[in-house]
C-alpha cells in the first residue's frame, strides 16, 4: 500500500515537472503559448477581411484556432506555422476533426525561416520583440497589398490603415 501510494506521488511529480517544462519551454524558444480569445480571433479575420480568395499565415499557430476558423467559417487557405509539437498535434487533430485538411495545414519550423510569401494575410499575437523582429522579413516577402493583422501589439515603425483600441487589434497593409 505505502509502494503504491509513493508511485502515485511519483508520477504526479514527474507529471507536473513535464508540464511546467512544456509551458516554460515555448517562453525558451519564443513567446510563451497565451492563446487569442475566440472572440478576438473571429475580430482579427473580419477586421482583415478574409475570404476564400486569401492564403492566410498564423506565426505561431498554437492550438490552430485561427488556422481552423479562417478555413471553417471564412473558406480561406489557412497555414499555421508552430513550433510546439504538442500543439501541433493538437492542431492538427481539430484540421481532421472538422474536415479541413483541404483548407488548413499546420507545420512545425521556425517562423523566422519559413518563408511566408505566398500569404495574402498574416495573423500575429506575439509580443513587442518579436513583432520588432518580424516586420523586416513581412516587408521582405509579402507581395504589395498583403494584409498583416495584429493582435494587442503593434508593429513599431509601420502605420496602421486600421485599428480597434477597443478589440488592440491592428491591421497593416503591405
Amino acid at each position: 500500500m505505502k509502494i503504491d501510494l509513493l508511485l502515485m506521488v511519483f508520477v504526479v511529480e514527474i507529471f507536473f515537472i513535464v508540464l511546467v517544462v512544456w509551458i516554460a519551454w515555448s517562453s525558451i524558444v519564443g513567446a510563451p503559448w497565451v492563446p487569442t480569445p475566440i472572440n478576438k480571433v473571429r475580430a482579427m479575420l473580419e477586421f482583415a477581411n478574409v475570404t476564400s480568395n486569401d492564403t492566410l499565415y498564423d506565426l505561431g499557430s498554437g492550438d490552430g484556432r485561427i488556422i481552423v476558423m479562417a478555413a471553417k467559417e471564412f473558406g480561406a487557405q489557412s497555414i499555421g506555422i508552430e513550433v510546439d509539437p504538442f500543439r501541433i498535434l493538437w492542431s492538427r487533430l481539430k484540421i481532421r476533426w472538422y474536415n479541413l485538411g483541404q483548407r488548413a495545414r499546420v507545420i512545425r519550423a521556425n517562423f523566422f525561416k519559413t518563408t511566408v510569401e505566398n500569404a495574402t494575410v498574416v495573423t500575429l499575437y506575439q509580443g513587442y520583440k518579436i513583432n520588432k523582429k518580424i516586420r523586416e522579413k513581412l516587408a521582405n516577402e509579402l507581395k504589395a497589398g498583403s494584409r498583416v493583422v495584429s493582435y494587442r501589439f503593434i508593429l513599431d515603425g509601420w502605420k496602421p490603415v486600421k485599428t480597434s483600441e477597443d478589440e488592440s487589434i491592428f491591421l497593416y497593409v503591405v
